[in-house]
C-alpha cells in the first residue's frame, strides 16, 4: 500500500518546481495520488478492509485541501496539476 523510496524519488523528481524542492503542494499531490491508486487497488480485493478505507479517506481529504491550496494561490498551476495527474475536477 505505501510506494518505494525509488518510486518517490522519481515522483520527486517529475514534480519538483526547484532543483532542491522536495515538499512544495504540486509534489505532496503527487505522491498522494500514487498511494491513494495504490490502495484503491487494495481495496478492490479487500473490500471489508475498513482500516484502511478509513485512511484512503483521509488521504483524499488531504489531497482534496492540498489542491484547494494551489487553486487560491495559481490557477494555471492548479489546471496544469490536475492536467498532468488525470484528476478530474
Amino acid at each position: 500500500m505505501s510506494i518505494t523510496a525509488e518510486r518517490r524519488t522519481a515522483l520527486i523528481g517529475e514534480y519538483k518546481t526547484a532543483p532542491t524542492d522536495t515538499g512544495s503542494p504540486e509534489v505532496q499531490v503527487s505522491i498522494l495520488t500514487e498511494r491513494i491508486n495504490n490502495l484503491t487497488e487494495h481495496l478492490k480485493i479487500h473490500a471489508k478492509d475498513f482500516h484502511s478505507r478509513r485512511g484512503l479517506l483521509m488521504m483524499v481529504g488531504r489531497r482534496r485541501r492540498l489542491l484547494d491550496y494551489v487553486k487560491r494561490k495559481s490557477q494555471t498551476r492548479y489546471e496544469t496539476l490536475i492536467g498532468r495527474l488525470s484528476l478530474r475536477r
